[in-house]
């Protein structure tokens, strides 16, 4: 049964804040995401079924400029819909898009400094944890359809919500940082894996210089594409809507690919201890290969084709640092479960690179095969 709790002033500031439609019948909290403080809010109109919404809190600890993170979420969501529209889509189910606030806002700022936005409920989808290669597939088109809806976007018009978030230098940098500082003596006994990233120093600057000479396109990128941030259709069981579009800013498309791929083409836990289990597939390389690119509809540039093997490659070794850097300082960001978690996460990311490494011509071949 459906309520608003009586102890949560707060929510029922934030609630009375929206226009909802006739009774409110209750919010609950909603979803497996760990960041954003997320409710699902129904609502009953005089006639028809009940009417649901998506409530969201932004983390101020995940994102301390929300403002900046909604004037993104705003302007590409407008522009998504305008371009779904004159597809002759559903722009209510395939993009995300704001509710305005009773005095015509995009967000609602509470009491207490906070920042809440309210969005339609995507009714008749499903969010995966793992999927088939059909799924798989499917999520690769959907992606590779955001990248091909938002290619006039003005990228540079958007703030970066999280500064230096793939700065794969960055990222190394802050791995030699914490190196030598070495605060809990943890070094010593992490030695193979700080000899992998450091033989690896040149390749944390591949994707980056061909940025700076011009090869690699600035583009709007949503820098967090697992499989489970695309909504697929229950019917049609395709991916319908791109979601958590909070870390949407500058970037480049061979990382939103190469992340994909880092997630989804294997079968391990992300700290899982027998590296035996540990492969990088790369059939379902393929399947999302060639969804990726039908989504993209062309969009990609030669070099941007090129470097596509490259992103997942970086993006793997790049979550590979952050968890070892992570480790040698104290299991400071990365959540834990046990003392050795983000170094068993360090060791299944290496591992894949190397697959990756092993099987790189092949995966060229894969993009060769597919490109428009």
């Amino acid at each position: 049964m459906y309520s608003i709790p009586e102890d949560a002033p707060i929510l029922r500031e934030v609630l009375a804040a929206f226009p909802f439609p006739e009774t409110l019948l209750g919010a609950v909290h909603y979803g497996q995401g760990h960041i954003n403080n997320t409710f699902c809010v129904v609502c009953q109109p005089r006639e028809g079924d009940c009417v649901r919404f998506i409530l969201q809190e932004l983390s101020r600890t995940a994102f301390p400029r929300p403002r900046e993170l909604m004037e993104n979420f705003s302007g590409i969501t407008a522009f998504l819909r305008k371009k779904i529209r004159m597809s002759g889509g559903d722009p209510l189910r395939e993009t995300l898009s704001v509710v305005k606030t009773r005095e015509g806002k995009d967000f609602y700022t509470d009491s207490a400094g906070e920042v809440w936005r309210l969005m339609p409920f995507v009714e008749n989808t499903e969010c995966f944890q793992s999927a088939t290669p059909e799924l798989f597939e499917a999520s690769g088109r959907a992606l590779g359809r955001f990248q091909y809806m938002l290619q006039d976007y003005p990228a540079a018009s958007l703030h970066e919500t999280i500064e230096g978030f793939h700065d794969t230098e960055g990222r190394y940098a802050a791995f030699i940082a914490a190196l030598e500082a070495d605060r809990l003596g943890r070094a010593g006994e992490v030695q193979p894996e700080i000899r992998f990233v450091l033989e690896r120093k040149a390749d944390c600057s591949v994707a980056l210089q061909a940025q700076r000479e011009g090869k690699l396109p600035i583009r709007v990128t949503h820098n967090d594409t697992k499989l489970n941030n695309i909504l697929i259709d229950r019917d049609t069981r395709e991916g319908i809507c791109v979601i958590d579009l909070d870390t949407t800013m500058p970037g480049l498309s061979i990382n939103d690919f190469g992340d994909s791929i880092r997630f989804g083409a294997n079968h391990c836990r992300e700290d899982e201890k027998d590296l035996t289990k540990v492969n990088f597939d790369i059939d379902l390389y393929e399947v999302f290969t060639r969804g990726f690119l039908e989504g993209a509809q062309g969009s990609l540039t030669e070099e941007e084709l090129h470097y596509l093997p490259w992103g997942a490659r970086l993006m793997t070794l790049e979550c590979g640092i952050r968890f070892l850097t992570d480790y040698l300082e104290g299991d400071k960001y990365f959540h834990i479960h046990y003392p050795e978690q983000n170094l068993d996460r360090a060791r299944t990311q290496f591992k894949l690179v190397r697959d990756m490494e092993e099987q790189f011509d092949a995966m060229a071949s894969v993009v060769k095969k597919y490109a428009k």
